[in-house]
């Protein structure tokens, strides 16, 4: 297993956000951290993935487990990995609007009417 963490590297950043930053206790291997970031887009998207990722082995594996005075609460969790994970999304929509990456708007010319509107609203905005 490829372990390495370089937090001035996109997959350090990944793993600085899930907190898998020391080897001996890694939860990814750098080819699994290079897909999520290859999957989505950015850093805090490939993170949040990787979370969803780590609460669904979580609800899977731990469940709710009670023994003697000790138990766990997989689905509590995975709950709590889901939040940060949301948020996560949340927050790159946020700085992808804040950086004008978003779509703003679209005028099609289907029509005379729309072709001849299309062409006013341009000279209006100075596009043409």
């Amino acid at each position: 297993m490829t372990f390495t963490y370089d937090p001035t590297t996109d997959a350090g950043r990944v793993r600085l956000i899930i907190n898998d930053r020391v080897e001996a206790n890694a939860i990814f291997e750098d080819a699994e951290i290079a897909a999520f970031l290859a999957m989505n887009d950015g850093v805090k998207r490939a993170a949040a993935a990787a979370l969803d990722t780590i609460a669904s082995n979580q609800a899977l594996v731990l469940k709710v487990i009670r023994v003697l005075d000790l138990s766990t609460d997989g689905a509590q969790t995975a709950r709590a990995l889901r939040d940060h994970a949301a948020t996560l999304r949340v927050e790159a929509t946020a700085e992808d609007a804040e950086g004008g990456d978003l779509f703003d708007y679209a005028e099609l010319g289907l029509n005379a009417f729309t072709r001849r509107e299309r062409v006013r609203n341009q000279v209006l905005r100075g596009d043409l």
